[in-house]
């Protein structure tokens, strides 16, 4: 039986998909803050990829003080109160506390930071404003974390800033490919535009950059070009049966799901191929949605799962099953999918190899690939000088400039697919790096 009844309406959707890291309201805020020990070493800090002064901040939300915590928060992380709610906390910052070796629970640090960060939007409190204009311009290709990190940060040192969104609505993976009961649409759009608020960047949605001709006309009009362009649509699994109707990406199903919300059909039997993050994320919401049965599917054993530990725990609390060393050969059906054909595995002196007469069916009415995301190729091979490595991954330099000088580039596009804070952090280097490159003094 299914753990969740399947949703027919806004408000059964957002109760299938209640935040699993609500927001602390100002009681919740003052006793967890109190319990920070303000370590003198804060190995909270240096787990950070951004590197808040998280004692900072949680002392002055003790103290009352939010609006200078949530500043302290802004200055190292310009997606502080996203990052709050959708950061691995469990495994940065969480992870690092002290009260973990005293079997204790850790500082809650992403409620508190998002708690601050809130506040300030809430009340669209004025913490920043652009820097006295330097009289440079800079394109940003991409409206995510990178784009919009670089975007605020440029700002601050007087650049000209506009972002070419391809999509309707900006901020990327926050609101097109996380989970919602990590982050919702209006919460992600929500801190986008208090950004553009503060710092005054330029938002064009709805304005791809797809040809040598864009290309062109960007570097005709902009000293510098950043790429924040992040991944592509779903990888192939280059097997029989691809094509078959509700069989489809992860990437694809995230956005569809927070796009149409309730509104999604889902299948009864889902199964899921994937060992990532992105896997779990779309078993727990298949499951949310009312599917009657998930399973993951992995090729490796559950201890070689790429996922965090918590996020499989995750999707097994909300009725997910799982089967290891199993690799799909083929999917089943005529117009639609109804089943997978899998072969099982095992792991001989580190190489996988396949089980001789092994093969099984599972049946299912619905096929979700999260198999790793292909990279914009197409786009970054009209780009003169820009160089890839074997991955598909820009290659840059210190300063995040790529091969050709007018371009830089951060977030998922160069390293592959990390975090949103990570993004943020690289993005706001490269930042720094055009202003050296192009407005030294």
């Amino acid at each position: 039986m299914a753990e969740y009844k399947r949703p027919a309406s806004e408000a059964e959707f957002e109760q299938n998909f209640a935040p699993i890291h609500p927001l602390m309201n100002d009681t919740q805020a003052y006793y967890e803050s109190a319990r920070c020990l303000f370590c003198y070493d804060a190995p909270c800090i240096n787990a950070c990829p951004t590197g808040i002064d998280i004692p900072l901040f949680i002392r002055q939300i003790h103290t009352g003080n939010v609006a200078g915590a949530a500043k302290t928060i802004y200055d190292a992380n310009t997606l502080g109160y996203a990052c709050g709610k959708v950061c691995p906390t469990e495994v940065l910052c969480e992870g690092a506390c002290v009260y973990n070796e005293q079997q204790v629970k850790p500082i809650e640090i992403g409620r508190l930071q998002s708690y601050a960060t809130g506040r300030v939007m809430a009340e669209n409190r004025q913490l920043y404003r652009p820097g006295k204009p330097n009289g440079k311009k800079v394109a940003v290709i991409g409206a995510g974390p990178a784009g919009i990190a670089c975007a605020c940060e440029l700002r601050m040192y007087g650049f000209e800033v506009d972002i070419y969104e391809a999509k309707a609505q900006p901020a990327g993976l926050n609101l097109y490919g996380v989970a919602p009961y990590k982050i919702t649409n209006e919460e992600a759009l929500a801190e986008v535009a208090y950004l553009q608020q503060q710092f005054g960047f330029k938002l064009l949605c709805k304005r791809p950059v797809r040809s040598r001709a864009d290309l062109d006309e960007l570097e005709q009009t902009y000293d510098a070009i950043f790429l924040g362009i992040g991944l592509g649509g779903t990888r192939s699994l280059g097997i029989p049966g691809e094509q078959l109707a509700n069989c489809l990406g992860a990437v694809e199903f995230i956005e569809a799901l927070r796009m149409q919300q309730h509104q999604l059909q889902v299948g009864r039997q889902v199964v899921v191929i994937g060992g990532g993050n992105t896997a779990m994320d779309a078993a727990s919401e298949s499951a949310r949605m009312g599917a009657e049965s998930v399973i993951l599917a992995y090729r490796r054993s559950k201890e070689e799962m790429g996922a965090y530990p918590f996020e499989y725990e995750l999707a097994k609390s909300v009725g997910v099953r799982a089967l290891f060393n199993v690799s799909p050969v083929e999917i089943l059906g005529k117009e639609q999918v109804e089943g997978v054909r899998f072969v099982r595995t095992r792991s001989h002196k580190g190489e996988l190899e396949i089980v001789p007469g092994s093969e099984f069916i599972q049946p299912c009415d619905m096929l979700i690939r999260a198999t790793g995301q292909s990279k914009h190729s197409a786009l970054l091979q009209l780009i003169e000088g820009l160089e890839l490595d074997a991955k598909g991954r820009i290659c840059v330099n210190e300063r995040f400039q790529t091969g050709n000088a007018r371009y830089f580039a951060a977030g998922d596009a160069v390293n592959g697919g990390v975090e949103v804070v990570n993004a943020v952090a690289e993005a706001r280097r490269a930042a720094r790096g055009i202003l050296e490159a192009v407005a030294p003094d």
